[in-house]
């Protein structure tokens, strides 16, 4: 995923498509709260009654945001997952491939954190459809941390704890905790989980 604030070439996008990124950007680094509707509007450089022909509301423009940053996030880590599990020594755990994944999110210099515990803890119960989306936005990450796993009775437990790790980590690099420990951290329980070299028999 492009984790820049802006691209390039917002201009040259529809008027939806350059709400909904200018939307990302300031939601995403600003916060919700502390961005306002006629912000969003003047650095996409539409009008007032083009926002509103695309988005009814400003609940409506937050929940299209997290929907753009869950399709986008999710398929960088699925890439990124497979990225670095590709490039495992042989007979490695795949779930090896979680913490070189991580850093390279934690240690961009835009990371503000996770979108999605960014905005349940900003709007809480207020806009009900912020935390369905948070909800499955977990559940898809779990699910793609489940496939690095080998099957078990305790399978989805694990993946579970795994996503755990994950929040902890993301928490931590927030609070200012250096990448490289929180990563260092995240190896040393993947390994526990599932070590990192297959122990030989005999």
């Amino acid at each position: 995923m492009n984790f820049a604030p802006l691209p390039a070439d917002l201009k040259d996008l529809p008027a939806r498509d350059r709400l909904l990124h200018t939307a990302h950007a300031l939601f995403y680094q600003e916060g919700i709260r502390a961005t306002g509707i006629d912000r969003v509007i003047a650095e996409s450089g539409v009008t007032k009654v083009t926002f509103y022909r695309h988005f009814p509301s400003k609940n409506a423009l937050v929940c299209a945001y997290l929907e753009y940053r869950h399709s986008g996030w999710i398929a960088w880590f699925a890439d990124a997952l497979q990225r670095h599990g590709d490039a495992l020594p042989p007979g490695a755990g795949r779930v090896h491939a979680l913490a070189p994944a991580l850093a390279e999110w934690l240690g961009s210099e835009h990371f503000r954190g996770c979108a999605f515990i960014n905005s349940v803890s900003e709007l809480g119960e207020t806009v009900p459809e912020v935390v369905e989306i948070a909800q499955r936005h977990k559940r898809e990450m779990t699910a793609l941390l489940a496939t690095l796993l080998p099957v078990s009775a305790h399978h989805m437990q694990d993946a579970q704890a795994l996503a755990l790790v994950v929040e902890g980590a993301i928490v931590r690099v927030q609070m200012g905790e250096p990448v490289r420990e929180v990563v260092a951290t995240v190896s040393r329980l993947t390994d526990a989980l599932v070590p990192a070299s297959p122990q030989r028999k005999g």
